[in-house]
């Protein structure tokens, strides 16, 4: 779905572009025509993500840091598009990806990083997007959570080097766009699952859909009484394109997320379903932290970008389901 018709070819970046929902952009803006750059340093991205782009003339793939000087193949030739989404993002401490595993990287990464970006966003005159999270609402007292909701967040939980930071890469944003007048706005991004995954990602999606498939106890931590509210990964990516070509949207904070929520227990009962296993659900400890709810409000988004997801729960997970059957069948 192509927002913009330029005239001629526009060069997008996008950071963390061999991520999960990185990689599904890339793809995006290269089948639109954009002219798309991928930085990514494979901390917690994938090489075999964008492995079907390496070949695409408008696709060029840089391995690089953001927190360290970009390369001149960013900084020497012009820009019109920077989608900012490098950052660990999984809560899996088990997983030497997560961003329990890499709190300094993960700070750095929405400090450093955004500031270097935003830098380059001024100097090359283009249009920024920080992808934020819906964990800088923490464990909400309002819902569902609008843009104006503050959040209520632990500064030194186990999460804080994730959900801190976001917020200071928010507050970056901001100063930018008012005393810097970059053209940037914010995307806080709500559960979002889909192909492309890691296996050891770690959210409820994956670890369901994984262990139903190995016929392994569905483990559920807590009661499975908290909720999610999961959006597919193609509407979210049209979520993130509209949020940056389509006009008006400089300064603003935009959730995008699906409103439509359920229990864990629920989810898990959904993914025995799908996948014919007969895994037996079983119960563990809550993490620390871990927020009860979880639910956008999305109003800002459907009037100011005409948005909202279209991919059904039980259609999106048998895409998912499918993706993780073939992966787990190569391993």
């Amino acid at each position: 779905m192509n927002m913009v018709e330029p005239q001629q070819t526009k060069k997008a970046i996008v950071t963390g572009g061999a991520g999960f929902i990185g990689s599904h952009l890339c793809q995006s803006l290269v089948k639109d025509g954009y002219q798309v750059t991928c930085v990514d340093n494979f901390i917690t991205g994938s090489k075999n993500n964008v492995a079907d782009l390496l070949n695409e003339k408008n696709f060029t793939l840089i391995h690089a840091n953001v927190i360290k000087k970009l390369s001149e193949a960013i900084t020497d030739e012009p820009v019109d598009y920077i989608f900012h989404l490098a950052s660990p993002a999984s809560p899996n401490e088990l997983s030497d990806k997560s961003y329990m595993h890499l709190p300094l990287e993960t700070m750095d990464v929405n400090s450093i990083g955004t500031r270097r970006l935003l830098r380059l966003a001024k100097r090359k005159n283009a249009k920024f997007l920080y992808a934020s999270t819906s964990e800088i609402y923490g464990d909400p007292t309002v819902h569902p959570q609008p843009e104006s909701y503050w959040g209520n967040v632990n500064p030194n939980g186990p999460r804080s080097c994730y959900d801190e930071s976001k917020r200071f890469g928010e507050a970056l944003t901001m100063v930018y766009v008012n005393k810097m007048k970059v053209d940037a706005r914010i995307v806080r991004i709500f559960n979002t699952y889909g192909p492309k995954m890691d296996s050891n990602d770690g959210r409820a999606t994956v670890n369901f859909i994984v262990q139903a498939i190995k016929g392994q106890p569905i483990t559920i931590y807590g009661k499975g009484s908290q909720t999610r509210s999961l959006c597919y990964v193609d509407d979210m990516v049209i979520g993130l394109k509209k949020a940056m070509f389509m006009p008006k949207t400089q300064g603003e904070v935009i959730n995008l997320g699906n409103p439509e929520e359920l229990t864990v227990l629920a989810l898990a009962k959904k993914v025995k379903k799908l996948t014919n296993s007969n895994s037996k659900i079983v119960f563990s400890n809550l993490p620390v932290d871990d927020p009860e709810k979880r639910k956008p409000d999305i109003a800002k988004a459907k009037k100011l970008l005409n948005w909202q997801p279209k991919i059904k729960l039980s259609q999106g997970l048998e895409k998912m389901i499918e993706y993780f059957q073939k992966q787990l069948k190569n391993e």
